[in-house]
């Protein structure tokens, strides 16, 4: 059985060293303060512009969907919006699947 398993010796050695536990919640803290600046903060600010853009939408604008269709907002309801993408077509998109407002003569200057 010992040809399988090596045997295992204990070492006399000192005491250990203090501070160890200290330096690990240092750097748990130090790590998540990391990531709230680089990821939760940064998110968090796009949310906010995000729900300030869908809020002001109005009859009229031009816009861009989240799935890339460019459109003339119709009518707008609490949650829904109908774009007018061609002549006589007509669809219906929840208003937080905008992606971008484009300036007034976009879709003109397009095609």
């Amino acid at each position: 059985m010992s040809l399988f398993i090596a045997s295992a010796h204990a070492q006399a050695g000192g005491a250990a060293s203090g501070g160890g536990e200290i330096f690990q919640i240092v750097f748990l803290v130090g790590l998540f303060a990391l990531f709230y600046f680089i990821a939760i903060r940064p998110q968090r600010k796009r949310q906010k512009e995000h729900a300030q853009m869908v809020s002001a939408l109005s009859k009229g604008d031009e816009v861009v969907t989240s799935s890339g269709i460019l459109g003339r907002i119709t009518s707008l309801d609490d949650n829904y919006m109908v774009l007018n993408v061609a002549n006589n077509v007509d669809m219906k998109f929840q208003r937080i699947h905008v992606h971008a407002v484009l300036p007034k003569g976009t879709l003109k200057s397009i095609g």
